[in-house]
């Protein structure tokens, strides 16, 4: 595993860089790579390696990095770290890409892009904005923001929307009159206050954080969450898709998820696993998802 630098609209994004380990997808351009970034206020050392490190055996490069203002990167000038904002993190792994192409080895038209949760949602606009991906790998995504918001009700109550989202009006207002940033647990148990407080969510995060996660974000980040539905960019990514949908997810609504892979523009592959939204990170369900994800770019990369 190689330390690699992105710029990203002049600031530096920290990542990670997997060569492959086998010559199986090796074409006369290069290998193929898999782009892989986390999901909510997560960072690249939070269950990702083990995914990694299965696409690097089957013949693929991977870089995996973190956004902005996350883990080892910089914070961009007049933003505050820690902010979860989609359309950053979008800005982000278009840099990623354009870094990856440059990359010694990497065949630049057989680019994969990886998403889990938050930012399983994010490849499909990214890979729609591009036009030159390989290939999509969307698993346990938030792709809808409005179907979040009403799960989030159903799941976690008014009280605690109206709570986060009163917190996040005072970020709002004191990021206007030149207060610092005004932060909120990402995670915690139900009836806490955080952003995602669903049964069973704490555990999960505690299971696949790394040492770089760190437990806040920007308050204002919660009024984003309803503004990001990466579903109506679905019919706009004619790569070949691959979806995982984790069917008892109680964060990201997988009927939004089944939305998106119907509408999607190209082929499309549905892997349905009775699993909850972060199971899908250890255990049985890692292995099926993964071992299906690895036969996805298998087929999809071979070289011509």
């Amino acid at each position: 595993m190689e330390d690699l630098d992105i710029d990203s609209s002049g600031t530096r994004m920290g990542a990670w860089r997997l060569r492959a380990r086998s010559d199986a997808l090796l074409g006369p351009r290069g290998r193929p790579c898999v782009v892989m970034a986390h999901g909510f206020g997560a960072t690249r050392d939070a269950g990702l390696l083990p995914f990694a490190e299965q696409f690097a055996d089957a013949g693929a490069d991977v870089v995996l990095f973190d956004y902005r203002g996350y883990g080892t990167s910089d914070t961009a000038a007049g933003f505050p770290r820690q902010d979860v904002d989609h359309r950053r993190h979008r800005e982000d792994y278009a840099a990623a890409i354009t870094a990856v192409r440059a990359l010694d080895g990497v065949d630049p038209d057989r680019l994969v892009l990886w998403g889990s949760s938050y930012s399983g949602g994010h490849v499909l606009p990214v890979a729609a904005a591009d036009g030159r991906i390989a290939a999509v790998i969307s698993q346990g995504a938030a792709v809808d923001g409005l179907g979040a918001l009403l799960l989030m009700l159903r799941v976690s109550g008014v009280r605690h929307v109206a709570r986060i989202t009163g917190h996040a009006l005072r970020d709002v207002v004191g990021s206007r009159l030149g207060r610092p940033a005004h932060h909120i647990p990402v995670v915690g148990e139900p009836g806490t206050l955080a952003a995602i407080a669903a049964p069973d969510a704490a555990t999960g995060y505690r299971v696949i954080m790394g040492p770089t996660f760190r437990n806040e974000m920007c308050a204002r980040g919660v009024l984003r969450i309803a503004l990001n539905r990466p579903v109506t960019a679905a019919p706009r990514v004619r790569c070949p898709l691959l979806v995982v949908v984790a069917e008892r997810d109680n964060v990201a609504n997988p009927s939004a998820v089944r939305k998106a892979a119907a509408t999607a523009g190209g082929s499309v592959e549905v892997v349905e696993l009775p699993s909850g939204h972060f199971d899908i990170y250890t255990g049985e369900a890692f292995e099926r998802s993964v071992r299906a994800q690895v036969q996805f770019l298998t087929r999809t990369l071979a070289p011509v």
